[in-house]
């Protein structure tokens, strides 16, 4: 764990030439270090929260003009004295003023150790620290609400309230402990069983909403294959609503794959395009044949096309059970409708579930957006509720469940207080870590090295 009484500086806003750079300072000889370096106003008389315009310089070379903007611990996002140094965005001004704050006494921040310091001072919690990561990093609107809504505590509120309950009954099973040999009981076992099947029942569904969560957060992988010149580019450009892909009649068209994001209600499909699915005939094609493979054993959704004026049920056969993957789900699409009549739809091979569409004229391609959706998110929401979106939070539920299982367990075979007592602190250990009441300094560099230097 880095020294907390050092001064960290970093530039918080994305390297790069802008307008503005904003450099951020925290630490207890924050205030200090800028005056030196600061002509204007005394920084140390001025009050929380206020801005003053001035001078950079290093000596008598003036580096910057500049606004200083002043946030007096406790009341800063750190908990510490910040400053932020608002320049214009040259590299090399930007640069010049970090040397110089550096030399004048500040050490360059690792990345997250803005945020790692607001979890140490009891700014936030652990899982509010990872919802800053998360929001920065949201791409859509779904993303940003979730990570908003996790950064305002709705998460930690709800583990909260578990780990009390659980806690008030931990203490009175260990209070038994205490009166072991006149064989008492404080803590009635009907309600403790009673409480820990509620428990269950509210952290497996915050496990099931992982799959939605994860979604909203990450994308869904989503491949669309099938044999050549079965209208998949096609199939893209009609989703996109804009001509992305080459088309052709010519099989082999796509060699390559191509990638897309489409959104639907709020969550992003990463849409890849492959290669047509058959016997390479060169060794590019062969290539464009592999990636197709790869990108599939990558993804959550597969989208099968088939041309509904050729394909036969032997050949869908083979290619969905050469296809299919333990976790991949499937959506089966028939695609040139537009060519059939009514007496040769009504003859297609038979798929449980398939969608007719006509990729070209643009037929149910609503509907296959829908079923894209249902097929991927089968979690459903029921107002706002609080949605799992991090691995280390669902490791740390399922571990919770299964200690909570050796509870209940133990409840029905009357195992003595001190095996209960000791599965009921597991359970709690386990929710305590995704808030960060119990952390270790391995956890903590793991979590936040992933973070933004100036955050």
């Amino acid at each position: 764990m880095d020294n907390r009484e050092d001064t960290i500086v970093a530039l918080a806003t994305p390297a790069g030439i802008g307008a503005i750079g904003v450099i951020r300072l925290s630490g207890p000889d924050a205030i200090t270090i800028a005056n030196k370096v600061f002509r204007g106003r005394d920084l140390a008389r001025q009050d929380s929260h206020t801005i003053h315009f001035g001078q950079i310089a290093d000596g008598d070379v003036v580096l910057d003009e500049v606004l200083v903007s002043l946030f007096i611990a406790p009341k800063s996002y750190t908990r510490e004295n910040v400053v932020e140094i608002s320049c214009h965005g040259s590299n090399f001004i930007i640069e010049s003023i970090i040397k110089l704050l550096i030399k004048n006494g500040a050490r360059a921040a690792k990345p997250g150790e803005f945020t790692l310091r607001a979890f140490l001072n009891g700014a936030l919690d652990l899982s509010q620290a990872e919802a800053v990561a998360d929001l920065i990093a949201s791409n859509s609107r779904a993303s940003q609400q979730i990570a908003i809504q996790q950064l305002r505590g709705g998460f930690s509120s709800q583990l909260q309230i578990l780990r009390e309950q659980l806690v008030q009954f931990a203490s009175l099973v260990e209070l038994e402990l205490d009166f072991s040999e006149e064989d008492v009981e404080f803590a009635n076992r009907d309600q403790l069983k009673q409480l820990i099947a509620d428990i269950l029942k509210i952290i497996s569904r915050l496990v099931e909403s992982f799959e939605l969560g994860n979604a909203i957060k990450q994308g869904v992988n989503t491949v669309i294959a099938g044999r050549p010149n079965a209208g998949k580019s096609t199939l893209l450009n009609a989703l996109l609503n804009e001509e992305r892909a080459i088309v052709s009649h010519i099989p082999g068209t796509t060699r390559d794959t191509i990638e897309e994001l489409l959104n639907i209600n709020g969550i992003n499909f990463r849409l890849i395009d492959t290669a047509g699915i058959r016997e390479a005939t060169d060794a590019i094609e062969q290539i464009g044949v592999q990636r197709t493979m790869e990108k599939i054993s990558q993804s959550a959704l597969l989208i099968y096309v088939f041309d509904a004026t050729a394909a036969t049920i032997s050949e869908l056969d083979s290619d969905l059970a050469s296809l299919g993957k333990p976790g991949l789900t499937t959506l089966v699409v028939a695609n040139k409708a537009d060519l059939l009549n009514a007496e040769q739809l009504s003859a297609l091979p038979h798929t449980p579930g398939a969608i007719i569409i006509s990729a070209k004229q643009k037929q149910h391609i609503d509907e296959l957006r829908d079923r894209i959706y249902s097929s991927a998110i089968k979690f459903e929401l029921t107002g706002n509720e609080t949605l799992v979106t991090n691995v280390r939070h669902l490791e740390a539920l399922q571990k919770t469940q299964e200690a909570l299982s050796h509870v209940l367990t133990g409840i029905d075979t009357q195992v003595t207080s001190d095996f209960l007592a000791m599965d009921i602190k597991q359970a709690l250990h386990y929710l305590g870590e995704i808030t960060g009441t119990v952390t270790t300094d391995d956890l903590l560099d793991n979590i936040f090295s992933k973070f933004c230097i100036g955050k």
